[in-house]
């Protein structure tokens, strides 16, 4: 299991342990931990830079070299990606190549059609604060439907009042995220 920090749009800032997306995934990567046991390694992402820096995907460069290390050692099926705000982005560029099981996106940043280069054999769960102004929900509200009629097996989860930083109501966050990667590795065996 990856975890993906957010970030921003442009930046080559160096990223740090102690910004505020490392945190907060940090808490999503405990929870995770608390729930799947031992069993189950989950990996939080750090990126070098804390831009997203098109053309260059700086955070897609460096979670693909992880997610590259996962593959030599796990079955591509189960690999699952839990992606906050701009972890939401890459997560999609890395699910784009059909390897990865599910895809958890938290308040995603998803300001084109990038919820479209998730294929139908991953399954997609969407977790958004209805009143986030940073990220659109109702953006990605609508390519999680979209997903769902290209044959995702999507759920699109709006937590009412709730903004982008996942604080507000965070054990909500953290057990919608944890139910879905359980039942989903359940499904495996």
């Amino acid at each position: 299991m990856l975890v993906l920090p957010g970030g921003r749009v442009r930046s080559d800032e160096r990223y740090r342990w102690w910004h505020p997306p490392n945190l907060r995934m940090m808490l999503v990567a405990g929870a995770l931990r608390r729930r799947l046991g031992r069993d189950v390694e989950v990996r939080r992402v750090q990126y070098r830079l804390r831009g997203w820096n098109s053309p260059r995907y700086d955070a897609v460069a460096d979670a693909t070299a992880v997610l590259a290390a996962a593959g030599r050692r796990y079955e591509p099926k189960s690999i699952v990606l839990v992606g906050h705000s701009m972890g939401g982005r890459v997560a999609t560029r890395l699910a784009a190549g059909g390897q990865i099981g599910a895809v958890v996106a938290l308040a995603p940043y998803w300001p084109r059609d990038d919820g479209d280069l998730i294929p139908p054999s991953t399954r997609l769960l969407v977790v958004h604060g209805t009143a986030d102004t940073r990220t659109d929900p109702e953006a990605s509200r609508i390519q999680t439907l979209r997903a769902r009629e290209r044959g995702l097996d999507a759920q699109w989860v709006g937590i009412d009042g709730v903004g982008h930083h996942m604080v507000r109501r965070f054990h909500e966050w953290h057990r919608r995220t944890t139910d879905f990667v359980a039942a989903y590795l359940d499904s495996l065996r």
